[in-house]
């Protein structure tokens, strides 16, 4: 439970952290687009206004998914975080089909540019600062593997590339006057934008649907349980994760003879194994005497037969 406690301050100090950054990027952005009337860079401040929303969002949810179960949320509130991440996305979506209707209208008048300096200043500034929060944002997720401020991350990540896109068409518009520079960056800038969303989707997705874990990490499950020598062979195991925590069940063989006490040492030697490779794991094992199956198809494969 500490270890939760201890992942939820680190994503929260991430939240906040991302909240203060758009805070000050959205006034300055706001000023520059009034300056320079650019698309990219209205694009660059309309994504930056949905960071700021989404990373409000972030924060409620990395705040609910650290909250202890309870009567009504016996698993806990992990899916708080795959929830705040989903509204990231349609927030992101949204943002780049805006962004794309407006930059086709630059693209149809022909553009308009009055003053790249302010422009270009600004992107600067944001460029220095987003690369602070994203480096902190890291750490973050190397600690918690939080999914919310991943996605989070992946906004920044775009913001950073809006900033440099924002530099490119301001800068060519200005030294060499090819006005379409500007609506055609802002173009391209709602394709990453979408395609950005299209990824951070599917993390969450896999959440909401309870996906089971990545082969890799199903892999190093079974290597840690077939090093114990009491199972005689395991089945129906069953993997998701929630937010920041991960579930496994499975059934597991023993010998028929084994009393109930043993056989809960046996379960206890597994549990202890298993938390020490994943930690904070939620494990429900199911003993069978050995060779008895009640389930079918893949489920009652002995997935320890092979290794």
């Amino acid at each position: 439970m500490s270890q939760i406690h201890d992942h939820g301050a680190l994503n929260r100090s991430a939240a906040y952290a991302s909240i203060a950054m758009a805070s000050v990027l959205v006034v300055l952005k706001g000023w520059a687009a009034w300056r320079t009337g650019s698309t990219a860079m209205m694009g660059s401040l309309a994504d930056t206004g949905l960071d700021l929303v989404s990373s409000l969002a972030t924060l409620a949810g990395v705040w609910v998914a650290a909250q202890p179960s309870d009567e009504n949320h016996r698993f806990g509130h992990g899916k708080a975080e795959a929830l705040s991440a989903m509204f990231q996305v349609v927030l992101i979506a949204f943002s780049a089909l805006a962004l794309a209707v407006h930059a086709i209208q630059g693209l149809v008048a022909g553009g308009d540019l009055s003053d790249a300096g302010d422009g270009i200043a600004v992107s600067l500034v944001a460029i220095a600062g987003t690369l602070a929060l994203l480096a902190w944002q890291r750490h973050v997720i190397a600690r918690t593997a939080s999914i919310a401020i991943s996605t989070d991350h992946m906004h920044y990540i775009a913001d950073l590339m809006l900033n440099i896109a924002v530099i490119v068409a301001l800068a060519l518009e200005h030294f060499t006057g090819w006005r379409l520079a500007d609506p055609l960056f802002g173009l391209g800038i709602a394709v990453w934008l979408g395609w950005g969303a299209w990824k951070a989707s599917q993390e969450a997705i896999y959440q909401l649907m309870d996906h089971e874990w990545a082969d890799d990490k199903k892999a190093r499950f079974l290597e840690v349980v077939a090093r114990i020598p009491e199972l005689r062979g395991l089945h129906d195991l069953r993997t998701r994760t929630a937010g920041n925590r991960d579930f496994v069940q499975f059934h597991v063989w023993v010998d028929a003879k084994m009393t109930v006490a043993a056989a809960h040492v046996v379960m206890d030697n597994i549990e202890a194994k298993i938390c020490a490779e994943f930690p904070g794991v939620e494990i429900l094992i199911h003993p069978d005497p050995e060779g008895h199956v009640d389930e079918s198809g893949i489920a009652a494969e002995n997935v320890l037969a092979a290794r």
